[in-house]
């Protein structure tokens, strides 16, 4: 029952609700005990020749007023105790949604979507259990029981009731060595799930590539295994599960055939009456529902818990990028300078970047290139905080990037990334993402700097048109425009385009860069490019290789040092003479 002591916190903050559900529970276990002991008055009343038509319609009264009185207070308690849990759900969803949404890029590394989506569904799912059906079921397990046990000891024999609870020891003994199977079972068995969901939005994402690579089979079976395998871990757990109610079946039985034995030589030695004996038995009827909600009790807590421990590791991850205690709230602007000594990624040895230092004036544009993996989109991350831990510091204006709000930073910041993102949503609604309510000739103004108005008024529904998950319905260059236009509309102070001109041909490149220089006056802007064309015509351009500035300089400074972007640049230009032939 750890659980319950976990989730003391909400209990306290819903005690209200709580406390009036649990009432009335025990107000609907206290009228339960009601019709069996009319039931007995009346056996009595038989056998003596005693029972009138007067006293027949007062004991049928009064069993239609407890009747709807249980109907209506059960009625209440599950508003008041299921609502609650549902709140539960609520509330932890939100914590983790905002957890998620505060966490590194190191956190998604080493965590995979699928599992937190289980995260966020199957394990908040078993703790809305928990509280809900889980508090019902202990308190009306408890009460039912206890008022039972009372009543069967208090008005009808004390002796017959000892008699009847001998097994119940034995119950409590099994019913608790099968609670710690469960636990360790369904932990592994929701580890599964995580994995097989993490599989199945891996597979549907990828499914293009599986297709072209013809692997269908071959992922189809690594499904199916991982598939057999949350079985496997499933029936692992009902297997423990389904002891309960045998086991709890047998002991009733037995409590059932003492009662019977023992209470039927009550009767014949005048120690108890035919009516008070189906009293009793009708009241040990009454304890069957509390004995096997107690061991679907273990069910429903062991689940809960498992899941309540996965949950709770998830939030109490440490979030490493966060504002610093009195933090400037205001959105930076003026000169960016680099001096960084080095930086390596978390549990990498060799470093990332090293002896990055140079100095972006306000309104200058900068160029960055180098080979795959020089390190060109870590020098612009470390600009936006997604990773710290480096040794030097990045200043933004009059002070380092670290005195200024994470928000106010980035909302200065309209970053462009390689791996463009577009949401299932309108065309409009993907343009207009970080300002929904801005008028829809901004967004149109936005879109025309990117040279993508013309593309999108004609799609069949325009700036209405739906993409596809991530964009699935357009082409490369056109998810690319509009992620640029999305970086355009916010108007930033600091605009980064990471290689996001690689899907557009050259002229509609030009045509790009030439909008920007032309109403980007006065604003930064820093730009990565395999292609050189690109940021030729930058007030600064660095060469990465390695992590390390290897030339420097603007491009006709470039030109005449004949080292490596002289000859990629040649290269460049030779290649675009072959292919458009001149």
């Amino acid at each position: 029952m750890k659980v319950f002591l976990d989730l003391k916190w909400f209990f306290l903050q819903e005690k209200k609700s709580y406390i009036a559900g649990i009432l009335l529970l025990l107000c609907v276990a206290f009228l339960q005990l009601i019709p069996p002991r009319i039931v007995g008055i009346i056996v009595d009343s038989i056998k003596g020749n005693s029972l009138t038509r007067g006293d027949m319609m007062k004991w049928i009264f009064i069993l239609i007023i407890t009747a709807l009185s249980m109907y209506g207070l059960r009625f209440v308690w599950r508003i008041m105790i299921f609502g609650s849990a549902t709140k539960l759900s609520r509330l932890l969803r939100n914590r983790l949604y905002e957890h998620f949404t505060r966490m590194s890029p190191s956190f998604y590394q080493k965590r995979r979507v699928g599992d937190l989506m289980a995260h966020a569904t199957n394990d908040l799912q078993a703790i809305q259990q928990t509280a809900g059906v889980g508090v019902l079921t202990f308190v009306d397990s408890i009460s039912t029981g206890g008022f039972v046990i009372l009543a069967m000891a208090f008005t009808i024999s004390w002796k017959l009731t000892l008699i009847a609870l001998i097994p119940m020891p034995f119950m409590a003994i099994l019913t608790n060595y099968y609670g710690t199977l469960l636990h360790k079972r369904f932990h592994k068995a929701q580890e599964a799930f995580s994995s097989l969901n993490d599989k199945t939005q891996e597979s549907v994402t990828g499914i293009k590539v599986i297709k072209t690579f013809g692997q269908e089979k071959e992922d189809i079976e690594s499904f199916r295994k991982q598939s057999e395998d949350v079985v496997q871990r499933n029936v692992s757990v009902a297997r423990v599960d389904s002891l309960f109610d045998p086991t709890i079946s047998i002991i009733v039985g037995i409590s059932f055939f003492l009662s019977i034995v023992f209470g039927s030589r009550f009767v014949v030695n005048g120690d108890m009456t035919i009516g008070e004996l189906i009293s009793f038995t009708t009241y040990l009827g009454l304890l069957i529902w509390p004995m096997l909600a107690f061991g679907w009790l273990f069910n429903i807590v062991e689940r809960g818990r498992a899941s309540y421990d996965r949950v709770t590791k998830i939030l109490n991850e440490r979030i490493e990028i966060k504002d610093q205690e009195g933090a400037l709230n205001q959105c930076p602007s003026g000169d960016i300078k680099y001096q960084i000594d080095s930086f390596s990624y978390p549990n990498e040895k060799e470093p990332a970047l090293e002896n990055i230092q140079f100095c972006l004036n306000k309104g200058q544009t900068i160029g960055i290139v180098g080979k795959t993996g020089a390190g060109k989109t870590t020098l612009l991350r470390l600009l936006l905080r997604e990773f710290e831990g480096y040794k030097g510091t990045i200043t933004f204006g009059d002070h380092i990037i670290q005195d200024y709000q994470l928000t106010r930073l980035r909302e200065s910041i309209g970053y462009v990334p390689q791996d463009h993102f577009l949401f299932s949503a309108t065309i409009l609604e993907n343009i207009a993402f970080s300002q929904p309510h801005i008028p829809k000739e901004d967004v149109e103004k936005a879109a025309a700097l990117a040279h993508i108005h013309e593309d999108i008024v004609h799609f069949s529904d325009g700036y209405e048109t739906v993409v596809g998950e991530r964009g699935v319905s357009l082409s490369g260059g056109q998810k690319q425009r509009i992620s640029i236009a999305r970086a355009l509309l916010m108007d930033p102070e600091v605009l980064i385009l990471d290689d996001s001109l690689s899907a557009v041909d050259a002229r509609t490149e030009e045509s790009i860069l030439h909008s920007l220089k032309k109403n980007r006056i006065g604003k930064t802007t820093m730009i990565t490019s395999h292609r050189l064309s690109a940021i030729q015509h930058a007030d600064l351009i660095i060469v990465l290789e390695e992590g390390k500035i290897t030339e420097r300089g603007t491009h006709s400074e470039l030109m005449m040092k004949k080292g490596w972007y002289r000859e990629m640049f040649l290269r460049q230009q030779l290649e675009e003479i072959v292919e458009y032939g001149g």
